[in-house]
């Protein structure tokens, strides 16, 4: 049985500022913000290694950028933008081992355009 964080919350086992929850997801907000608007897209079903996903489970993939949209609606930056990182493994800083988009919004984010 997995037993990270992630479905610690999911099992309501841990509190956390939930956003959306359907069957299949949860949104929650970072608790280590690294924008005014940082919030977690989390599958409820455990996946942990992306290259390892089966085609059975793509579904989950295309599903997870639908329920980012609708977060960002939700929190009112669809239209003035936001970024979206899926981190894997340890190089990519992932902190918690189970597939998890993160939706950063709230303030321009990287380098100015150039005009």
């Amino acid at each position: 049985m997995i037993d990270d964080v992630f479905c610690k919350i999911i099992k309501k086992e841990l509190s956390a500022e939930v956003i959306i929850e359907d069957k299949d997801f949860i949104v929650i907000k970072d608790i280590h913000p690294a924008a005014p608007v940082h919030v977690l897209i989390i599958p409820k079903k455990h996946l942990d290694i992306i290259h390892e996903i089966s085609h059975e489970e793509l579904d989950i993939l295309g599903k997870m950028f639908i329920v980012a949209g609708q977060a960002a609606k939700k929190l009112g930056v669809e239209k003035t933008g936001y970024r979206l990182i899926l981190n894997q493994g340890p190089d990519a800083n992932q902190l918690v081992p189970h597939l998890h988009l993160h939706l950063l919004a709230g303030k321009r984010l990287g380098p100015k355009a150039a005009n």
